[in-house]
């Protein structure tokens, strides 16, 4: 369900995951990608690390059955460790997406360095429809395009397509679903494969570190609000709830 596969010469290694039907991630998929980290994090020679996933979409988010009482206390500090995990991985690291990148998914490639789209792909944080709201987005998605766009991003919960992405300066590049893979590779050796790996390793961490600052202060602080304000209200129970049964959500707006 994870996996990290190296280049020949060492200088490139992908962190793979799958899960059937959108990559959920799962609490067994948060633990995958955070063991394949640590993993990582002994590797200081790597030039690029691209995060990937299996089938059309890159990732449909968080797994909603675990966002209930007993197990959103535990699923949420995880997801943050993971992001932390990213933000520490000792080489530059780019998120490909295909398809659907949305939630939790989302959060995953806003921690990463760089975002390569394929053209046709779409980017939404749906949480507002569950009752919630995306943590990590609403710390890094600010620090990366500025408040507004994220005001309309979180609060809307519309998926929007990769090419306003592309325009707010999000994506570093885009390509068809079946070159994108030849386009990272293209632009992997254009751009970073000349140079060297510890300088690049440096780089990343300088550029880091206004990100790592911003989550350090504000994660714990969202992370408290989610669990105990937002996950007391009878909204956000009956989002999980309506969610499960298939069917519209009846609020009661508290």
């Amino acid at each position: 369900m994870v996996s990290t596969a190296f280049s020949e010469d060492g200088a490139r290694a992908a962190l793979r995951f799958a899960h059937p039907k959108g990559n959920i991630l799962t609490r067994e998929i948060v633990a995958g990608l955070r063991a394949a980290c640590e993993d990582l994090s002994r590797a200081p020679r790597l030039k690029l690390i691209t995060l990937v996933s299996d089938g059309p979409d890159f990732c449909f988010g968080a797994s909603v059955p675990e966002h209930a009482p007993g197990e959103i206390e535990h699923a949420l500090p995880e997801m943050h460790e993971l992001v932390r995990e990213l933000l520490a991985l000792p080489a530059p690291t780019a998120a490909v997406v295909r398809g659907r990148c949305l939630g939790g998914g989302f959060e995953l490639a806003l921690a990463c360095d760089l975002i390569m789209a394929a053209t046709g792909s779409t980017f939404g944080l749906p949480e507002i429809a569950l009752g919630v709201l995306p943590p990590v987005a609403s710390v890094l998605l600010p620090v990366k395009m500025g408040y507004a766009r994220a005001a309309r991003a979180a609060l809307t919960g519309a998926p929007q397509p990769v090419d306003e992405w592309v325009q707010a300066g999000l994506i570093t590049l885009t390509a068809p679903p079946d070159l994108i893979d030849a386009a990272v590779d293209h632009w992997y050796a254009r751009h970073l494969a000349p140079h060297s790996a510890a300088a690049l390793r440096h780089t990343a961490i300088a550029l880091r570190l206004d990100v790592h600052d911003a989550v350090e202060r504000l994660l714990p602080r969202i992370e408290r609000l989610y669990l105990a304000d937002v996950m007391s209200t009878e909204d956000a129970a009956e989002g999980v709830r309506a969610f499960v049964d298939k069917r519209p959500p009846r609020w009661k707006d508290s």
